[in-house]
């Protein structure tokens, strides 16, 4: 079994958490949660069930109305309280991140950081969940309009972010008076577990923050997305199983929110300054090893200016180091697991076979060659291309060649997705027109990292519902309620 040094111990938990307790499963099963640059054992962990699932859903509705009561100001502090332990043991947690999913540990820092700005963020806004009052038609009346919680809401968290998938679920919607049921990835529920450590030792209440830890999938999630007790369902992956989700909450009319795939555009027009934009793109499409929704998918560079980036992207690719993700030197680390690598070389495979060109591959620095994949740069793709179609979620930059402003809209929106975009250019009149054309929740203008606590992050199409972060963030976890009071006399 790996060890974790963690200098807080109390961090590495085993069991699923709910009603305040460590619970092993029921069923006393357990599932390997593996280092993918090794494959070695971290750790086993209870694996929940059916039945472990309905028992934290009852915990939480249980410890919804006292949560809901309080003020939000006590919420509020209750969360900012929480969001200083994580920073208090951010290294601690960067570690797990790591260890368990494999980033290198500055990127494992940053989300760490970004995890806890969703919490603080939304301890924030829990006290700006205002009402209305509406002119009443009727001069005995008053008409108000209710901001309320809406219940207790389960979510659904993918491995690529595994602190900030859940606390850009749960921060909200606690700060909104809603308990919150958990189903962290398979492959890493130890950060999940840790942030419930640090929840309960802030003061947040048994049963309104639960962990279930599962590699049942399927059952577990059907559970959360079916329970009558569940309001609400907000979940992040892949498009197939939201669908799925969806389908299933559609039986008990809950609220849901969807954060689903991605098929980014990256747009280079030929007034683009160069420099700037290899640098929005290794940024965009490198990190995390590429494995995240918003990912740069299909890079378009405009013809004139085609040669000229590629070996200046070929050149940048070449400074990344791809190793394991506690040395400091590391730029890439291991894919998630067997399944994910595979993908990638099926892609990039039928990509060369259809025509594509390898312009580079880079080095694995004798790291496992089943377990990493080296960063790649295609050119001469084109569109029809599996990996122009499908999510890469790898360390592979395809890039294709475009005339006009027109055609590179055009491919950009040639899909069902509609999560990210990016372009660079420098003609105003451009900038307006490509921005309002792309048909996408998120669009990035000469800058490649888009993600933030303060905006507003969703897609549109099949890419998803609703949005994350933000003050528009806390409104998918509250309930408008219209009241209208009659019988007024005037004095």
């Amino acid at each position: 079994m790996l060890g974790i040094a963690l200098k807080n111990q109390d961090l590495l938990k085993s069991t699923g958490f709910y009603a305040g307790q460590w619970q092993a499963a029921a069923s006393g099963k357990e599932f390997p949660v593996l280092n993918p640059a090794s494959g070695e054992l971290i750790v086993k962990v209870s694996d929940y069930g059916v039945d472990d699932a309905d028992q934290a859903i009852r915990s939480a509705r249980q410890a919804f109305p006292a949560w809901r009561a309080l003020t939000a100001k006590e919420r509020s502090q209750l969360l900012m309280a929480w969001y200083q332990l994580i920073l208090d043991n951010s290294e601690d947690l960067a570690l797990l991140i790591t260890t368990e999913q494999g980033k290198p540990l500055t990127e494992a820092r940053g989300e760490v950081a970004y995890a806890a700005s969703f919490i603080q963020w939304f301890a924030e806004e829990a006290k700006r969940v205002y009402g209305d009052t509406i002119p009443s038609p009727w001069a005995d009346s008053r008409i108000m309009v209710l901001r309320q919680p809406v219940g207790v809401v389960a979510t659904i968290t993918p491995w690529n972010f595994p602190a900030a998938m859940i606390t850009r679920k749960a921060a909200p919607a606690l700060a909104a008076g809603c308990p919150c049921v958990c189903k962290p990835a398979e492959e890493t529920p130890l950060t999940a577990l840790a942030l419930a450590v640090l929840a309960r030792a802030a003061g947040i209440p048994d049963g309104v923050f639960n962990i279930v830890p599962s590699s049942q999938s399927q059952a577990v999630g059907e559970v959360l997305s079916t329970h009558p007790q569940v309001a609400m369902i907000s979940f992040t992956g892949s498009t197939r199983v939201g669908k799925i989700l969806l389908q299933q909450a559609s039986g008990t009319v809950k609220k849901v929110a969807m954060e689903l795939g991605g098929n980014a555009p990256f747009i280079v027009f030929d007034d683009a300054d160069l420099d700037a934009a290899i640098e929005g793109l290794m940024a965009s499409k490198f990190r995390n090893n590429g494995q995240t929704c918003v990912c740069a998918n299909r890079i378009l560079v405009q013809e004139g200016i085609y040669d000229a980036f590629s070996e200046r992207l070929i050149a940048a690719v070449d400074k990344l180091r791809v190793g394991q993700g506690q040395d400091e030197a590391t730029s890439l680390g291991p894919m998630i697991n067997q399944a994910g690598h595979r993908k990638v070389s099926t892609l990039v495979s039928s990509a060369l076979a259809g025509g594509a060109k390898s312009a580079y591959t880079g080095s694995l620095n004798a790291q496992d060659p089943a377990r990493f994949y080296p960063p790649t740069v295609l050119t001469d793709v084109e569109a029809g291309m599996a990996i122009c179609t499908e999510e890469i979620f790898g360390p592979v930059a395809a890039l294709q060649k475009f005339s006009t402003e027109e055609q590179a809209i055009a491919i950009a929106n040639d899909t069902t997705m509609g999560l990210a975009a990016y372009f660079y250019a420098r003609d105003i009149n451009r900038i307006w027109r490509v921005q309002e054309a792309l048909e996408y929740g998120i669009v990035g203008v000469n800058k490649g990292l888009i993600s933030t606590e303060v905006a507003p992050f969703g897609g549109v199409k099949e890419s998803g519902l609703g949005r994350e972060g933000s003050k528009y963030g806390l409104d998918e976890f509250l309930e408008m309620k219209y009241v209208l009071q009659g019988g007024l006399t005037s004095a």
